[in-house]
This record gives structure tokens, sequence and C-alpha cells, in this order.
């Protein structure tokens, strides 16, 4: 069987490599990964969030799909691409041995092709939910960071109405221009009246959907433009349960706004994708249990073999701290409790070599940590900036982290102002946990709960290379009753309740 000659093959592949880097799972995923493609019964692997990060774990699904006998698709971001092109892939052939034709594109190449076929999730996400035929039906399919699959997901889904949209619009219904026109000029009053807020995008309130409303009903639909057709299928069906998440945003500078909806169920929509081919699903850390219920749910998988990794407690433990004392985040005393408290954290650490990292989610918080410590620390500190010094400190938001952290040398500190949970201020947030709401679901352990979860293993998988310290300053993980699963999320960890110098000194850390 396959499942024995991947295992075999690999193993030999891994001794030979003097300095490779370890894991102790490569060969567990690869033969669940070969069972997977000669069953045709998909899966869903949790690598855990320190080999996500390193991406090691890549070796094992590559050795599987390139000694299989017939095409695989490989969905994977541009980044991950590069790296299967440039090193995975051709390691592996030339030990391997194995001739099998590669090839990247945005629909599958047809004919009797039995390589491997790398796209992107926004290709494959398209062509799935159209169902257009661009990925023929059976094809076994590896789909690569499934942490993020949600926001891929939604961001197809998206339909969104520019500036320009409305020009179009008119050409295309000459009679009902002035009715346009008033549309328009309603919405940009009625839009701009929102106060302004950190995201810039606002939930779209009843009044505003009216004038929408009014406007479709003196269209001819089918003689909309496609993204207007679009728009208008998601929204007819505002006053529905399931109702569609709508927003609007704005470019003030240009005095322009952008109309934005989505479905806010998915689940339905993808369970037909999962029945056309057997996938298997690779993430870093969706949920604590093995067989992420949550994420099964949302993402409308039923049947799945379920694998989750754990980290390895000798090489990726960290130090955390987490003062008793702080205020609670939404008090008047916590903004100027945690600066004291960063400031300690980062003069205590000054002699030691290595990158600081101070996470903070509240965009005007994060401007202000970031002035205070310039004014003491000068040109070491930078705001969402990736030029930092040898020992530079950075005050950066959880997104940009998210985004540049493979860029960055292991931070030696990590400071965390607050747990990353969605906050409600932000609309897209408020839109999503008002459905949950009309639903009668418990929105915080459904939506809020495992979002920071994943985020924040995420985010502290890089200080785990060195076993630096994360300091997270939020008193809700002792004071409130979710905190022990935030602390489960974390581990494996050692616990620390005070603070020295020699924390910091690698000499004094085993």
């Amino acid at each position: 069987m396959i499942e024995a000659e991947v295992h075999l093959s690999l193993h030999n592949f891994l001794r030979s490599q003097a300095g490779f880097p370890a894991w102790h799972h490569h060969l567990t995923m690869a033969r669940l990964v070969a069972r997977a493609l000669r069953l045709g019964r998909s899966a869903l692997i949790q690598v855990g969030a320190v080999c996500g990060y390193q991406g090691r774990y890549r070796t094992s699904f590559v050795a599987s799909a390139l000694m299989w006998q017939q095409g695989v698709v490989i969905v994977a971001p541009e980044a991950v691409h590069q790296r299967l092109l440039k090193v995975e892939i051709p390691r592996l052939q030339q030990w391997l041995q194995v001739d099998k034709s590669i090839r990247t594109g945005d629909s599958w190449v047809g004919g009797e092709f039995q390589g491997l076929f790398l796209t992107s999730p926004e290709a494959w996400l398209q062509a799935q939910i159209s169902d257009n035929g661009a990925f023929p039906s059976g094809i076994p399919t590896i789909i690569d960071g499934v942490d993020d699959l949600e926001n891929w997901v939604r961001a197809s889904l998206t339909v969104t109405l520019e500036s320009a949209s409305w020009d179009s619009l008119i050409l295309a219904c000459p009679k009902c221009e002035s009715a346009i026109r008033t549309a328009k000029v309603e919405l940009t009053h009625d839009i701009f009246k929102h106060p302004a807020n950190p995201y810039e995008c606002y939930v779209m309130f009843d009044h505003e959907i009216e004038i929408l409303q009014r406007l479709y009903s003196v269209l001819d639909i089918e003689s909309l433009p496609d993204a207007w057709k679009k728009f208008y299928s998601l929204f007819q069906n505002i006053y529905q349960l399931s109702i569609p998440l709508l927003w609007a945003t704005i470019n003030r500078t240009h005095g322009t706004f952008s109309l934005h909806v989505c479905p806010s169920e998915l689940a339905d929509i993808l369970a037909p994708i999962w029945q056309r081919q057997p996938v298997v699903l690779v993430g870093s850390a969706l949920e604590t249990e093995t067989e992420a219920p949550l994420f099964r749910e949302r993402m409308g998988l039923e049947e799945v073999t379920c694998l989750k990794f754990a980290p390895d407690s000798q090489t990726d433990a960290i130090q955390l701290y987490i003062p008793y004392n702080l205020p609670l985040p939404n008090t008047p005393e916590y903004q100027a409790a945690l600066i004291h408290k960063v400031r300690t954290l980062v003069c205590l650490s000054a002699t030691a070599p290595g990158l600081t990292v101070i996470l903070v989610g509240d965009v005007p918080l994060k401007a202000q940590v970031g002035t205070i410590l310039a004014s003491e620390f000068g040109s070491r500190v930078q705001v969402e900036k990736t030029c930092l010094d040898e020992n530079g400190i950075l005050v950066t938001g959880w997104e940009f982290w998210r985004t540049h952290q493979s860029v960055f040398p292991s931070p030696r500190l990590m400071i965390i102002a607050t747990l990353p949970l969605p906050s409600l201020e932000n609309p897209l947030v408020a839109l999503r946990v008002a459905h949950y709401k009309r639903l009668h679901q418990d929105w915080f352990r459904l939506y809020l709960l495992p979002t920071a979860l994943n985020e924040l293993q995420r985010a502290i998988a890089p200080v785990r290379e060195n076993q630096g310290l994360v300091a997270l300053l939020d008193s809700r993980v002792v004071n409130r009753s979710y905190g022990a699963q935030i602390l489960n999320s974390l581990s494996p960890l050692a616990r620390i309740n005070y603070l020295d110098p020699n924390l910091f000194n690698p000499q004094n850390n085993d």
C-alpha cells in the first residue's frame, strides 16, 4: 500500500538529511495523507502552532502527493507556492526519483494530467463556489493553512459595489439615471454621517437599506451589471433569519464609499464542495479539541478523519507571566497601569539581546504606547515597521504581526496588552455577533473565544523557538471562567509570577 511506501521512503529521506528540522510527526502525517488519497476519505489535520509557523509539516504531505500515482491539487497562498516549488518539491523529487509534472494556475490543465497542480485559495474557492468546472470533481485536494479558510471564503463570497459601479449601473439602465443618482446622493449623505471609527467601516442602518430597496424596485434586475445582480441576490434576503452581513466602507480622503454584502452562514454553501472530491485540510491550531467541532460546523465539514499533533513539551515551552493586580481592560485605570508595566518589562530586558514585540489590538492605544516608548528608547521603537534594529522594539496590532511575523527573528520578549477577542466596536464583528444572537446561540463561546484562541496561539508561536517570555497583561485570564481554556491553549508553558532581569538572560534559562 502507498502508506507503507511513503513511510519507508520518507523515513530514509529524513535520516539522510543532516540538520533537517526535527519534527516527530512527519511519518504519521505522511501516512494519513497517503491513506486519504488511497481511500478518497477527507481528513482534517492540526499540526500545532509552532510547526504551522515554521512550515515543517509540508515535507510530509508533499512526499505523499509525489508518490501518489494520480493528479493532486495543492491549494495554498503564493508565499507557500514559492517554498514548495523552490525547496520542498525539488528536494523530495530528487531523493524519491519521482519525475512528476508540476503545474501552477487558476484552472485544471485538463486531459489525463497526473502531476501536482498548485493553485491559490482565491482561484480554487471561486471555481468551487461557482461550480464552473475549472477544477473537475474527484481530484484529491490538499488545502494548506486552513486557519484562514473562513476569511478566504468570506472574501470570495463578498460582493462589493465600488464608486465606479454606479457609473456602470447608469450605463446599463439609462432610463433610471435620475433614480440612481438620487439614491447615490442620499446614501452618500447618510453614510458620511456615521462618526469616524478606526476601522472605517459601518453597519448600514435601516434608512440606508430602504434607499437601496427603493432603487432596486425601479430597476430591471435582469439588465443589471453582474456586480449589482450578485449584490441583489444576497441583499434581497435582508429580512430573513439568515440575514446577510451588509456594511459600508468610507474613503474620507476622496469622499467615496463602497457597499459590501456577504452571506452570514457558510456551511450550506461549502458542504457540497467537500462532497465533490476528497480533501486534506491542514491547519495550525484550529481548536483545542482534536475533532475541531466548531470549525467543522462553520465550514460544513461532516465525516472527516481528524488528527491533532501535540506540541513538544521540551522544545516548545514558553515562560508565561500574568500579573494578578492589573485593572480590567475596560476600566479607566487600565491604560496607565498597562503603560507602566510595559515600561518595566522593556527596561528589565534592555540588556538582553533579541527582538521585543508589543501586541496592542486597540488602535489609539497602540499609537500611544509607541509614542511613549519612542520618547524613552528612541529609534529602537517602531510601530508596524519591518525594518528594525537587532534589539528593536516592535509595537504592532494583531493583523500586522500575523502577516509579517515570518520576516522577523524570533522574539525574546512578547508583551500582549489584551486578549485578541474580536472587538464589538468593529462593525463587522458586531454584525456577526448580532447574527448569533438572532439564532439564540452563544456568540462568545462559538465566535469570539475560538477566534481569540487561534489568534493567540499563532501569534506566540515564534517565541517558542527560543523558549522566550510572553507577558499577558490581561487580568481576565485569572478573573474569568474562560481563563482556564486560554491557559490550556497556550500549553506547554512555565508560569511565573515575578519579574527579574535574569528571566531575559538566555544563560539562565534552561
